[in-house]
């Protein structure tokens, strides 16, 4: 398979090589490594180009913008998608490859890094049973920190549709469209806690999470909100 991942990043020189050494240290060697410089101001350009990765420039500011900026200049027939806070598991591109045949996307599962034992667990176990109540109910649920796409299906609909936020949610609806959203839970990521403490904690994140599962347009990150990126 040929796969580009690519990695979104507004001001992310202290986290981006973290992220950048997990991809490297694949199993399944990706084709290429794209960080999308989402108008930094920091050196995240020279932080991505110091672990060899190919870097795109996006002057318009928003996680959005920077994933279909990416979206569209990955030579790989598959696009996988992590963040510049994340770390992938070495078997993460293998992962979610073996679940890729027939299908227009496939996602993972993400837990906390950097919290208590307590807190990784939660947030693992209970973002898996997210994931898995959600495709019961027909609505697979992307996630910008684990996914992997069809390039030509995305592009089909349209990619990333310019929004503050849930972009990857909604991607996946389009998609869903075309053909199988497939979960793939070996394909795990360690995602920092960033959104997390975001929120105002746990109480104020499980209830964006619950806005989002219900369909509450504003989604998970709350009316007007950004994701810090």
């Amino acid at each position: 398979m040929r796969i580009s991942v690519v990695i979104p990043a507004h001001n992310e020189e202290a986290f981006l090589p973290a992220a950048l050494k997990a991809t490297g240290a694949q199993t399944l060697s990706p084709l290429e490594v794209i960080v999308v410089d989402n108008a930094s101001t920091d050196r995240t350009r020279e932080a991505a180009e110091a672990f060899g990765a190919r870097v795109v420039f996006c002057p318009r500011k928003g996680v959005a913008h920077a994933r279909q900026a990416g979206l569209l200049a990955a030579r790989g027939d598959w696009v996988a998608m992590t963040d510049a806070d994340s770390l992938p598991l070495p078997h993460w591109l293998e992962a979610l490859a073996e679940r890729a045949d027939g299908a227009v996307g496939v996602y993972g599962p993400l837990r906390f890094y950097g919290v208590s034992p307590w807190e990784a667990a939660l947030s693992e176990w209970g973002y898996r049973a997210f994931l898995r109540l959600m495709a019961l109910l027909g609505r697979p649920n992307l996630a910008g920190a684990n996914l992997m796409v069809l390039k030509e299906a995305a592009l089909r609909v349209g990619g990333f549709p310019e929004v503050e936020a849930r972009e990857d949610v909604l991607l996946g609806y389009k998609l869903k469209a075309l053909g199988p959203l497939r979960y793939a839970p070996k394909a795990l990521v360690l995602t920092s806690p960033r959104r997390l403490k975001g929120a105002g904690g746990w109480g104020p994140f499980l209830l964006r999470q619950a806005r989002n599962l219900l369909g509450d347009p504003r989604g998970y990150f709350g009316e007007g909100g950004g994701r810090g990126r």
